[in-house]
């Protein structure tokens, strides 16, 4: 691929809660589960973006988030993933969907956030994205993000295939899609066709009206276990089947992410549409015979910085209605200067999160010298600071994926890095895509951990790691 794989649609936070069932409720005869796990992992586009970077492709994700706890949480396991997020901001609450189950069945979905809400403009850097995307998803659930009229219209200019994966709720695919993925079901729906005759047959039939009707350059028409019809022109359907059988189906939820995904990442690759769509049922296959959605969290282990505490923070004080305030930077040697920085910030909020540029960060951005600290010891200093409420480690140069994971109300820089000609901070544009400000505060001048650094050697010190 000559660029990331952009999915694009609508994103769910999604909660398995599992547990036993032993009686019935005494007060109506419906079963009483005794919690012993939940789990949480992205759904609708958020899990085509996962399942995609799980296999190790380049994901971008352009979504829609709101500002609370859910959207928060939603944001931590998709950058934990390695998936980077370009989000719009979503009025109202973050779709749920929480599914109760016991022995390997789901009892009852409860789903959360209301009806849908239209979405902001999309930020520059996700129009920037489509434009450089090797191949984009359309993953509409149904919620309207597909039909906001700037994404539409770039979606309409992507130079690599579309593969769009429809929802009877959802806008047409734009015109030009190399590839429409719906499922029989949902085939049915779109076309209104009544479904008279096999399966095939109604997939043949209606396949080709809906290709027609959207002038895609395909449909492949998902059939469960039996796999795939193809529906291209000029051509009788192709039936693709997986090569081997699913012996016990443990959960299908997300099969068609599956499919969908593996499909873009093989036409952005070159190959051939009846080519992708073999590749696809194969993937969406094994992903069954894998567990489904219910096997994504099997044997694996948790992830080294989640970033944990800071989302309690931000999930905290958003529920009480409160501002949080973020700020960045390597604090090598705490100083001064740093600590000005960082109490004028903390007063402009209710809470104070630290992004700390992690030692890998710290070296690439200063030099083979640095940092003199590692970042557990500096993590522990700040956070044992008053002003601060939570530290959170990234390892690229900029924070970008940190913020917007947490995307801060507020986002702080000292005074330095204000007028004189400045440049506009590499943050500014990101913070402001969810309504954010960007505020520089006062910083005392002569204080830095360069100059620190320069002061120790030149009166013959030295500074060695570890050293008292």
């Amino acid at each position: 691929m000559s660029g990331p794989l952009v999915v694009v649609g609508d994103a769910l936070l999604d909660r398995d809660v599992t547990g036993a069932v032993n009686r019935l409720c005494p007060d109506a005869p419906v079963p009483v589960l005794d919690e012993t796990a939940a789990i949480d992992r992205p759904g609708g586009a958020g899990l085509a973006a996962l399942l995609a970077a799980a296999q190790g492709t380049e994901v971008v994700l352009v979504t829609a988030l709101a500002d609370d706890a859910g959207g928060a949480r939603l944001a931590d396991l998709l950058t934990v993933a390695g998936v980077t997020l370009y989000p719009l901001r979503l009025p109202g609450a973050t779709p749920e969907k929480i599914r109760l189950r016991a022995d390997g069945q789901t009892l009852l979905r409860l789903d959360r956030g209301g009806a849908p809400q239209a979405p902001a403009e999309p930020p520059a850097a996700a129009l920037d994205a489509l434009r450089g995307a090797g191949a984009v998803l359309a993953s509409d659930y149904g919620r309207g993000l597909l039909r906001q009229p700037t994404l539409r219209a770039a979606l309409g200019e992507v130079a690599g295939p579309v593969v769009w994966d429809p929802h009877p709720r959802g806008p047409a695919a734009v015109p030009g899609t190399r590839l429409v993925t719906p499922n029989l079901a949902e085939l049915r729906q779109l076309t209104g066709d009544a479904g008279g005759g096999s399966p095939l047959s109604t997939a043949t039939r209606a396949g080709h009206e809906l290709r027609r009707r959207w002038r895609a350059g395909a449909v492949a028409v998902t059939t469960g276990a039996d796999g795939a019809v193809l529906c291209h022109p000029g051509t009788t359907p192709l039936v693709v089947t997986p090569e081997t059988s699913v012996e016990q189906i443990r959960d299908t939820c997300g099969a068609g992410d599956r499919f969908a995904a593996t499909a873009a990442t093989a036409l952005a690759g070159g190959a051939l549409i009846s080519d992708a769509v073999r590749e696809a049922v194969a993937a969406a296959s094994a992903y069954v015979a894998a567990g489904g959605a219910a096997g994504l969290h099997d044997d694996q282990p948790a992830p080294e910085n989640p970033a944990g505490t800071a989302a309690e923070v931000v999930a905290r004080v958003r529920a009480a209605g409160g501002t949080v305030v973020a700020t960045g930077g390597c604090f090598d040697i705490l100083h001064a200067g740093h600590l000005a920085t960082l109490q004028a910030a903390r007063r402009l909020g209710d809470a104070l999160v630290v992004c700390l540029n992690s030692d890998r960060s710290v070296r690439a951005l200063k030099g083979p010298g640095r940092p003199i600290n590692t970042e557990a010891d500096r993590a522990r200093l700040l956070a044992a600071l008053d002003c601060v409420d939570a530290v959170v480690v990234f390892e690229e140069s900029t924070p970008h994926r940190v913020l917007t994971r947490l995307r801060p109300d507020i986002w702080v820089k000292g005074g330095d890095y204000a007028g004189n000609g400045a440049p506009e901070l590499p943050e500014a544009e990101l913070i402001r895509s969810w309504g954010g400000r960007v505020v520089t505060v006062p910083y005392l001048d002569g204080r830095s951990t360069t100059a620190t650094i320069t002061a120790a050697r030149s009166r013959g010190g030295h500074l060695v790691k570890g050293a008292a």
